[in-house]
């Protein structure tokens, strides 16, 4: 069994060990969120994978250190703290800000050579699709604005001054490194890629999502279900099912 050094001790999180599963799906969270998002995930997936959620700076156990506000340098880091567990199957699970972060990861491992087998991008448009839907956020009342659309937050926490004057900073330096992002057109994945969105996503729309495709050599999907920008949060159970079946099934192209 893989004995976790430090660095990723700092940066994933295994609610559930799982150290006989197969396969290894690592989690990374959208803006703003933190590892804690995926536990009920990683509790839906069972025994198909072990589930290592990705903590990002800035949150929760890691408050007191400064957000990274570039996702190039994002992605280094999260690789840099796989290194360790690369001795069995990897695929990558990232919503949102976190579905880019997980591509960029996804590049960096075919690149050493340890390619993923399979990136699932949930809620985010194709890195070549980014455009007129992408938030703009310059103050506090855009990034409030943006939270308050993508309906992820409560009403309650959002009226809470004390939450809020600790969420909006990372909230913002997530925001502005989403901004900032440009990916590299030269660059194409080789593994399969399976694109997951809802059908009332406010900042993905389907032909987006299915944009994706255009980012891999390999087999892509797109999966489609009921809700928003946080669809997973009342799809738990199907969603778990759709990445099970594509990690233990593969996947063909058919979007």
């Amino acid at each position: 069994m893989t004995v976790p050094s430090d660095v990723d001790a700092r940066w994933l999180r295994c609610y559930r060990p799982r150290p006989a599963s197969a396969v290894q799906l690592v989690c990374l969270p959208h803006a703003g969120g933190s590892a804690s998002y995926f536990r009920p995930f990683g509790a839906a997936i069972g025994s198909a994978a072990e589930v290592l959620a990705v903590q990002y700076p800035g949150r929760q156990d890691r408050r007191a250190e400064p957000a990274v506000t570039d996702l190039k340098t994002l992605a280094d880091e999260v690789f840099a703290a796989l290194a360790g567990r690369l001795g069995r199957p990897v695929a990558l699970f990232g919503h949102s800000m976190g579905a880019v972060v997980a591509y960029e990861v996804a590049l960096r491992m075919e690149a050493a050579g340890v390619a993923p087998v399979h990136l699932f991008a949930s809620g985010r448009s194709a890195p070549s699709r980014r455009g007129a839907d992408d938030p703009r956020v310059r103050d506090d009342d855009d990034v409030l604005a943006e939270i308050a659309m993508l309906q992820g937050t409560s009403a309650q926490l959002l009226a809470d001054p004390e939450v809020m004057a600790m969420v909006l900073p990372v909230l913002r330096a997530d925001y502005r490194a989403v901004e900032a992002y440009r990916h590299d057109p030269q660059r194409r994945l080789r593994c399969a890629v399976t694109a997951l969105v809802g059908d009332d996503d406010p900042r993905t729309t389907l032909d987006a999502a299915r944009g994706w495709r255009d980012h891999t050599s390999g087999p892509a999907r797109t999966r489609v279900f009921p809700g928003g920008h946080f669809y997973l949060d009342g799809h738990l159970e199907t969603v778990a099912a759709v990445v099970t079946r594509a990690l233990t099934e593969g996947s063909g192209r058919d979007s």
